[in-house]
């Protein structure tokens, strides 16, 4: 099937930019890449989906998601799996019909609306078949920016990161001797006259290849030297367009799924201090709520990968005979496809009520890390009763279920382990002493 090619990022501009300020209804005639997208009032209504049990929220934007993700379909993803590549032309589309600028104020071009409505964007591309791994963190990283940048920082960069003519995809916090235990990094920024000179090394940061900047955390100060652990870390906004080749190299990391994940080394790289987001030492608190948003995204996108195998066991089911009957009339087939959607049903609330949560600017950590567990887990489970109802064809390449399977197993490791949530609900609010 052939993919409708889409603007490059060079080219993704456009006079309305995101969804508050399209004039157009969803189903009129558009712009093969232009798709408008619902104002914040939208927010509330809902249409019942088929089934009569559940509620869809946004569905303006999320029917504008599925009529863009069927440009792209499972040979799309395919051809990207099997050479590891970029998908470059669906980051396009995505960013030209203004999805990833959802959380973008309107002030900054923009669409002015909340984490739910991103969460709704990032379910649909993963119920549709694709993966929104290679984009999503846009959405996340930019709220550090936004929240904690200068005016004149977010004046520059924020209206380019919503054209297009930016990308910020990079978020470079991870290091191999510290792991979660973010305290620990040692990639260091030493200042020196109008630059930080930063050296270190960072692993699993995804995208590095194909993002023009990045969001760094950093030691400014020795952790010895800090009151606290998680003082003396700062926040830089790094131009990868002029560090990479002048201290900063990236080595791709080849994994189990098309990821683009990569490690990235630092020697004497100059950052203008001009580039520091906030104050200096305070970086791992403004990198906090991003984390929080980063969880609830990617459960709405576990959200959607659980949809996506509900959706294809239950057609399966109902197509496929053996020994004479459709395999679906069997309760031994029905009962799992059943069980995945009950689970994925509760973990769906759980994800909305942490949204929610977020975009009323409660404290949301707790139901984050509860969403995303829940999320990851009933998205997984649905996997492999997926593969298990479609049995040999569920391992063909061709039926997009393998590619998923690998998709969807991430995010019980990623972007926090299912242990390390647990421990913080012992901890923080079951009030169990700490184990580490």
């Amino acid at each position: 099937m052939k993919v409708i090619p889409a603007p490059s990022f060079a080219s993704a501009k456009r006079s309305h930019r995101g969804f508050a300020r399209s004039g157009n209804a969803i189903g009129s005639p558009q712009s093969a890449h232009h798709l408008p997208l619902p104002k914040r009032s939208l927010r509330a209504k809902q249409v019942a989906m088929g089934d009569g049990v559940l509620s869809e929220t946004f569905p303006e934007i999320r029917e504008a998601v599925r009529r863009l993700c069927a440009r792209f379909p499972g040979e799309y993803w395919q051809k990207l799996d099997r050479e590891r590549a970029y998908p470059s032309e669906f980051v396009a589309a995505l960013t030209e019909a203004g999805f990833l600028s959802v959380l973008i104020p309107e002030e900054y071009d923009g669409s002015g609306l909340g984490l739910e409505a991103a969460c709704a964007v990032l379910e649909e591309i993963h119920r549709s078949g694709s993966n929104g791994g290679a984009c999503h963190a846009q959405m996340y990283t930019m709220g550090t920016l936004l929240k904690h940048g200068s005016e004149e920082q977010k004046r520059h960069y924020l209206p380019k990161i919503a054209s297009g003519e930016l990308r910020l995809q990079a978020f470079g916090v991870t290091e191999p001797g510290a792991g979660t235990d973010t305290t620990r990094i040692s990639t260091f920024a030493r200042r020196e006259g109008d630059d930080y000179v930063v050296n270190g090394q960072k692993i699993w940061i995804s995208r590095a290849e194909h993002s023009d900047l990045m969001v760094l955390l950093c030691r400014t100060t020795p952790r010895e030297e800090c009151a606290k652990p998680s003082d003396g870390m700062s926040v830089l906004l790094v131009d990868m367009r002029e560090a990479v080749g002048n201290g900063l190299t990236i080595r791709p990391v080849r994994t189990m799924l098309n990821h683009a994940t990569t490690e990235l080394f630092f020697d004497d790289l100059r950052v203008p201090a001009s580039a520091l987001i906030g104050e200096e030492g305070k970086g791992f608190r403004y990198i906090l709520s991003g984390m929080n948003a980063e969880r609830i995204l990617i459960a709405s996108e576990c959200i959607g990968d659980g949809r996506f195998f509900i959706d294809r066991a239950a057609a399966y089911a109902k197509d496929r005979s053996v020994f004479g009957r459709a395999i679906g009339e069997n309760q031994g087939v029905q009962f799992p496809i059943a069980r995945a959607y009950v689970q994925l049903s509760a973990a769906a609330e759980m994800v909305t009520k942490a949204a929610r949560m977020f975009d009323a600017g409660e404290t949301a950590g707790t139901e984050a890390n509860m969403a995303k567990m829940l999320a990851s887990e009933a998205s997984w489970a649905a996997a492999d009763m997926c593969i298990q109802t479609h049995g040999g064809f569920g391992f063909a390449e061709e039926y997009d279920i393998e590619r998923k399977f690998r998709e969807t197993r991430l995010y019980q490791v990623a972007p926090i382990s299912t242990n390390l949530i647990l421990s913080h609900v012992a901890t923080h609010v079951l009030d169990l002493p700490k184990s580490f």
